[in-house]
C-alpha cells in the first residue's frame, strides 16, 4: 500500500512539473524570445546607422553582458542559452559579411581594442572567426617580409635573425592579450612564420635562413662575442630554437652548425664549453637525439683528446724523450666531425714540429692498432715567442702561417718562389697565407700586390701594443667554396637518406603502392628537410636499377621489396 502511494505521488509531481514547463516554455518563454528578436533586429539597425564599426562592437558587447544579467535576475537558468542564441542571431551572424569585411582594416591597423571585442563576438558564430585567422596570416606574413628585405652589411645574419624574432615577439603577444591564446590564431602566426623564414627572395637558390642561423649560433658561441653576460647569452640561444623550429631544411642548419662548432672546438674559440652543450641539448630536444648524435661524439671526441694527451705526456717521462715545445693534439672521429679529405694540400711540415708528429705516431699506433692518423695541417694552429724584437710577442698563428714565419729563422729576407718550395703549399694556399702575414706586418714585401716575382723579408720593426695576440683572418672566415661545398655535400646525405627510407619502409612492408610509399617517406623525412617529389621519384629509380625493390608484374605504380 505504501509503495503504490510512493507511485502516485511521483505521478502526480512529474505532471505538476510538465505544467509548470509549458506554462513558462509556451504561455511566457516563446513570446519573451520572439519578442527579444525583434528589438535585437531594430537594434542593431539603429546601430549601423548611428555607429562606426568600433563603437557597433562595443556597443552589442555591452548589450550582450547586459542580456546576460537580466536572465540571471528574471529568468530561468534554461533561458539563457536561447536568449544568447536569439541575441547573437541578430546582432551578430545576420551581420557576419559586414563584420568579416572590417577584419581587415583592424588588423592591418593593428586596432588592438577593436579586435578583442570582434574576436569576443565572432567566436560565439560557428566558424566565425576564419576570416579573422586568414586576415592576420596574409598581415603577419606582410610584416615579416618587410622586416626581413634589403638587409644589408656584413651582419645580414643578425638583423635577420633578430628581425624575425621581433616579428614574432610582437604578433605572439597580441595573439596572447588580445585573443586568448587562441590555438587557430597561434596556427596563423606558425604558418606566416614559417612562410617568412623559408622564403626565397630568388626562387631557383637555396633558402639561406639554415646558414643564417648557424652563423647566428656561431657569433653568440664565440669568445669575441662582447658585452653579452651568460644569462643575455641563453636567452638568446633559446629564442633562437623559435626560428630553428619554423626552418624546413633542418639538415642544413645541422651542417653548418657541426662545421662552425667543430671550428670552435679546434680553435679554443668556444666562449663556454655549457654554453655549447646546453645549445645542443636545446636542439635534441627540438628535434630527437639522432639530429645531435653527431654533435654529442664531437664533445666526446674533445674529452678524449685531453686524456689521451695526458697518456702521452706520461708516455714521452718514461722514454725520457723531450719535445722542446709544448705538443697538444686532438684525434677525432672521422665519421663525427664535418672536417673531410677534400682540404687536404701537399705540405712540408717544419723541422722542430717533426719530432712531435713522429712521437705521437709511435705512441698512438701501439696502443691502437688497426687504426689510421691523417692529419689535418690546414686546422692546425701554433703559438710562436718573437724573440727578435725590443718587446717580445707571442702570436698565435695557423700551422701553414707557422711553417712560412719559421723559415725566416736563418735569413731575413726570402723569395716567393723559396718559400713556397721549402713549405711545399700550393698556389692557392701559400698565396692566402702570405698575404695574412703581411696584413698582420710580420712581413712586408716589396710589391704592393704579392706575386711570385715577390721578395719577403723580416719586419725587424714590428710594434703592436699588445703582446699576445691572435692572427685570424686565413682561418676564420668562410669561403664560397666552403658554403657550396657544405650545401654539395647535404645533396649528398638527402639521396643517401631517402634510398635508405625507401629500403627501410619496403623491407617492412614488402609491397607498397606508389602514393603510399611517397606519403611514408614525407612523413618520415619532415623532420630534417622537405623532399621534393622529383627527389623522391629518383631515389625510387635509383632503387629498382640496383635491384632492392622492383615494379610488381600485375600493376605500374606498386613496388614489392626484392629479399
Amino acid at each position: 500500500m505504501q509503495r503504490l502511494s510512493m507511485v502516485i505521488c511521483c505521478k502526480m509531481n512529474q505532471n505538476r512539473w510538465r505544467l509548470v514547463n509549458w506554462l513558462y516554455e509556451d504561455i511566457f518563454e516563446k513570446p519573451y524570445l520572439e519578442t527579444c528578436g525583434e528589438r535585437y533586429k531594430v537594434e542593431a539597425s539603429r546601430l549601423l546607422q548611428e555607429c562606426n564599426v568600433g563603437q557597433y562592437l562595443e556597443n552589442v558587447w555591452q548589450r550582450l553582458e547586459e542580456e546576460r544579467q537580466r536572465c540571471s535576475m528574471f529568468l530561468h537558468d534554461s533561458s539563457l542559452p536561447k536568449v544568447r542564441a536569439r541575441f547573437v542571431q541578430h546582432m551578430v551572424t545576420d551581420h557576419l559579411a559586414f563584420l568579416h569585411g572590417e577584419c581587415r582594416t583592424m588588423v592591418q591597423q593593428e586596432q588592438c581594442k577593436n579586435l578583442r571585442t570582434m574576436y569576443l563576438l565572432l567566436r560565439l558564430v560557428d566558424n566565425g572567426i576564419s576570416v579573422l585567422v586568414s586576415e592576420l596570416l596574409e598581415h603577419i606574413k606582410a610584416k615579416g617580409l618587410e622586416a626581413v628585405a634589403g638587409l644589408k652589411g656584413e651582419n645580414v645574419y643578425m638583423q635577420f635573425i633578430e628581425n624575425s624574432l621581433a616579428v614574432y615577439d610582437k604578433y605572439r603577444g597580441i595573439i596572447n592579450d588580445v585573443f586568448d591564446h587562441d590555438q587557430s590564431l597561434l596556427g596563423s602566426l606558425d604558418k606566416a612564420c614559417s612562410f617568412v623564414i623559408n622564403h626565397r627572395q630568388v626562387p631557383k637558390q637555396p633558402c639561406r635562413s639554415p646558414e643564417m642561423l648557424a652563423k647566428y649560433c656561431d657569433t653568440l658561441l664565440k669568445k669575441s662575442s662582447k658585452g653579452l653576460s651568460e644569462s643575455e647569452m641563453e636567452e638568446k640561444l633559446t629564442k633562437s630554437i623559435i626560428i630553428f623550429k619554423y626552418i624546413d631544411d633542418k639538415d642544413v642548419f645541422q651542417k653548418f652548425y657541426s662545421r662552425m662548432l667543430a671550428k670552435r672546438l679546434i680553435h679554443q674559440q668556444s666562449q663556454s664549453l655549457d654554453a655549447e652543450e646546453a645549445m645542443i641539448n636545446k636542439l635534441k630536444q627540438a628535434c630527437g637525439y639522432e639530429f645531435t648524435n653527431k654533435l654529442h661524439r664531437m664533445f666526446t671526441d674533445i674529452t678524449v683528446s685531453s686524456d689521451l694527451n695526458n697518456k702521452f705526456s706520461e708516455f714521452l717521462k718514461k722514454d725520457r724523450t723531450e719535445l722542446g715545445i709544448h705538443f697538444f693534439i686532438h684525434v677525432l672521429q672521422a665519421g663525427a666531425w664535418p672536417l673531410g679529405q677534400a682540404a687536404l694540400t701537399p705540405f712540408s711540415l717544419p723541422l722542430e714540429l717533426e719530432k712531435s708528429v713522429q712521437m705521437f705516431e709511435n705512441f698512438y699506433y701501439n696502443h691502437f692498432s688497426g687504426r689510421k692518423l691523417t692529419w689535418l695541417h690546414h686546422l692546425c694552429q701554433g703559438e710562436v715567442k718573437l724573440n727578435y724584437l725590443k718587446k717580445h710577442y707571442m702570436i698565435t698563428m695557423q700551422t701553414f702561417q707557422m711553417a712560412i714565419l719559421l723559415q725566416f729563422e736563418k735569413s731575413n729576407s726570402l723569395s716567393y718562389s723559396e718559400l713556397q718550395e721549402s713549405t711545399q703549399l700550393n698556389s692557392e694556399q701559400f698565396s692566402r697565407h702570405i698575404a695574412s702575414l703581411v696584413d698582420s706586418k710580420l712581413i712586408t714585401c716589396e710589391n704592393e700586390v704579392p706575386d711570385e716575382t715577390s721578395v719577403f723579408s723580416l719586419n725587424l720593426n714590428y710594434s703592436n701594443k699588445r703582446t699576445k695576440l691572435r692572427i685570424t683572418a686565413a682561418l676564420q672566415r668562410e669561403s664560397p667554396q666552403e658554403v657550396e661545398q657544405t650545401r654539395s655535400s647535404v645533396d649528398e646525405d638527402r639521396k643517401l637518406y631517402l634510398q635508405a627510407a625507401v629500403v627501410r619502409i619496403m623491407k617492412s612492408r614488402k609491397v607498397l603502392k606508389h602514393n603510399a610509399l611517397i606519403q611514408e617517406i614525407l612523413s618520415q623525412s619532415q623532420v630534417s628537410f622537405a623532399p621534393t617529389i622529383n627527389m623522391i621519384k629518383k631515389s625510387i629509380e635509383s632503387l629498382i636499377d640496383k635491384q632492392y625493390i622492383e615494379r610488381t608484374p600485375n600493376s605500374a605504380d606498386e613496388y614489392s621489396y626484392v629479399a
